[in-house]
Order: C-alpha cells, then structure tokens, then sequence
C-alpha cells in the first residue's frame, strides 16, 4: 500500500489504515488513469523513463489541454534519481506520474549505454521554451511558486508576446507547509483561472507532494514542475549555454551562477558514480556476455494468465525483452480488467530489460490505484539480481 509522508497530510484530514482520506483518494485518482499500458516507458535505476521526443509531448500536452483527462508530467535528472534512492514518497510520486521526462544528460546517457531508445534530453527549461514557440491555440498557463516579483515579471513578459503561451495567473505560496499552500482558496485561485496548466516553481520533492495531493482537487488538465526554469524565464540567473548543456557540464554553469549548489552536485555526483560503478556497469557487462555467448535472437517469451477469486496469476518465461513486451500486454490487460490482485509468476523468466521494468511499473501504478501492490512470485535468484541492479527491488517488498 502506498505510503505518503506526514508532510503531505492536510489539517483536519481523518487517517484511514495511516492514510489521509484525501490522500487515499488522490491515489486512486491517479491510479486508475485510462489504460496506458502501451505507453513507451522504460525503468531506469529505478526510475520509470519515456522514451518520447519534443513534438510527441507537445502532442500530448495539446490533447490534454483539450480533453478532460489530466497529464501530471515529472522531470527526473540526477537529483530525482539520487532523493528516489532514499525517499520512497518521493519515488512514489515519480511512479504515480504520467509522463517522466529524461531532464539531466546523465540520465540520457545512462539510458543509452543500458540499450533504451531515450530520443532527447527534455528539460522543464526546454519544455517551457518549446512552449512558448508552439503555434495554435495559445495554452493558458498558472505560474505558481518563485521568489517575490518573479513569477509576475515572467507573467508580464508572456502576456507582452505573441507566443505560444498566456499568463492567466500568478502565486507564490512562501515557505509554508504542503498541507499551508493546499488550502482551499489557494485550489480556488488556481482553478478559477482557467488554465490549460499549472507551472510549479517549488524544490522537487516540495512540488512533487503538492502536486500529488492536489491532483484531484486541480481542475487544471496538464501539472508539471518546472524547477529552476522561473528564474531563467525572468532573468534572475543565466542558464548554461547549449554546449555545456548538450556536453552535460550544465552543473558547472549552476554552481558559478548559484554558490550554495556546489554541496548537493559534489554529494549526487559522487552517488551517482557509485550507481554507475555497482549498477550500471554489472548490467552492461551482463548484456555484453550474453552476446558472447550466442549471437541467436533470444527466445519468445510465453505468457499464460489464470484467475482464481482473489486473484490473477500471469506467468512470464523465457528472456523478458522490449521486442515482445506488445505480446504481453494485452494479457495484462485482460488482468486489469478482472480488478484482483494480480500476481506475476517469473519463475521461469531468465532475464528482464528496461521495458518490462516499465510496464512492470505502469502495472504498479494501476495496483496501488485498486488499494494493492503489485506482487511477485517465482523470484529466482538471477531474477532477484536483475531487480536489484535495475533498482527495482523495491516492487519485490510484496513478494508472494
């Protein structure tokens, strides 16, 4: 059952089994989102990961902007990474996720070296920026968070130009509480706006929580965090030239124009070798054996699906890799549809790439929206391995 931390818990809320109700409901709200299944995502050291280019998600973004179906997008770079590692609310809210972005050359390169077709870097900034230059219906947009002044000189400056995006709304909800800058009246302002989407300038872990608990009371259709973007927007802070950035040294360009982040880049940067040197590494020299060994197409993977009253068993043998993950999913499918608990049976699985991991997590996404997690059984010792360097072992906590 998914766990949300205390900072997430509004005044006045009732726990249900250590739960808000209101939060109990955003879970549900999120987990059960129509059927994404098919969706190209990819687990990378425990982070799901899409594999989606700049036009594809201003695609999305136009569709949701239009639908009624809401689009909670998350940026993951090697910040996200590192907090996911030891926070898991702040995992969980990555997991809940709609769309998560590659924000961070070190994710990209990571997910190229592990064989993910990761297109493009897709940073909030960019994102912001690609908004601004889209043609069409202009989308409305609420900025919410940045310090003092910030967010209205922005505000100004998009209202002053015939770009893609209008300023419908601007607040800056101060150094308070989760549950202080969820009030009802702040969800009014913003609601009543009429905003396509809701831009939110707050620390990621700050704006991942708010943005969690408050994604059912949002009438906005698309929420996303966009970090450090706001000041770059308004001119506070230079962002790093496109060789830096395109060079992944845009950390170096941070620190000269903000001091104080020199300790967080020297303490991720030195967790993030270790992944490298533990994980990643263990995982390309296991990809590069099996090549050795034979150069034959791994064998098709069977999938077969029982159901008794209490549950759904799906049972996965052989290699479990990205060329016939479309095999598998309308089993998954069928599974979801019976609403039980569904069990995935590996013990006949031999190994599992990023995008099984993927639709693993997209599975896990639907379970804790049903008030369950998704379970496992079979888990051979090789298989336990593949779950640990991937950084899924987390998904094993409910193992049968």
């Amino acid at each position: 059952m998914l766990t949300l931390p205390n900072a997430l818990q509004l005044e006045g809320s009732p726990p249900i089994s250590g739960i808000p109700t209101v939060v109990a409901r955003q879970v549900t709200a999120l987990g059960t989102a129509p059927d994404d299944l098919s969706r190209e995502v990819y687990g990378v050291l425990g982070l799901p990961i899409d594999a989606l280019d700049l036009p594809a998600l201003l695609r999305k973004m136009s569709s949701a902007a239009d639908g009624a179906t809401p689009l909670f997008i998350s940026t993951p770079n090697v910040n996200f990474l590192i907090a996911s590692r030891s926070n898991p609310e702040f995992r969980d809210s990555l997991l809940l996720s709609d769309l998560c972005l590659p924000d961070g050359m070190p994710i990209v390169w990571i997910a190229r070296l592990l064989g993910i077709p990761i297109k493009q870097r897709i940073s909030g900034a960019d994102l912001f920026d690609a908004l601004k230059r889209r043609s069409g219906r202009r989308l409305k947009v609420f900025l919410f968070g940045g310090a003092d002044g910030v967010a209205e000189t922005v505000c100004d400056n998009l209202n002053s130009q015939d770009g893609g995006l209008e300023c419908v709304g601007v607040l800056n909800p101060g150094f308070r509480s989760i549950g202080a800058i969820s009030s009802d009246s702040v969800i009014e302002k913003i609601n009543s706006s009429r905003a396509d989407l809701v831009a939110v300038f707050l620390s990621a872990i700050k704006a991942q929580a708010w943005l969690l608990l408050n994604h059912e009371r949002l009438a906005v259709p698309i929420r996303a965090q966009f970090g450090a973007t706001i000041n770059f927007q308004a001119g506070t802070i230079g962002r790093a030239p496109r060789y830096l950035r395109e060079a992944g040294m845009e950390w170096l360009w941070r620190i000269k124009e903000e001091p104080y982040l020199w300790r967080r880049y020297r303490n991720d940067g030195f967790k993030l070798l270790y992944l490298i040197l533990t994980r990643v590494l263990p995982l390309i020299i296991g990809a590069q054996w099996r090549r050795f060994r034979g150069s034959r197409a791994p064998d098709q993977p069977m999938t077969e699906l029982n159901q008794d009253n209490q549950s759904v068993t799906v049972s996965l043998s052989g290699v479990l890799a990205a060329q016939y993950v479309d095999r598998a999913i309308p089993y998954f499918r069928e599974a979801i549809s019976a609403k039980k608990q569904i069990v995935i049976n590996l013990s006949k699985s031999r190994t599992i790439d990023p995008r099984f991991f993927g639709l693993f997590l997209v599975l896990h996404k639907h379970m804790l929206g049903q008030g369950s997690g998704l379970k496992f059984t079979g888990v051979t010792s090789r298989i336990k391995r593949a779950f640990r360097l991937n950084g899924f072992d987390f998904l094993l906590r409910d193992e049968a």
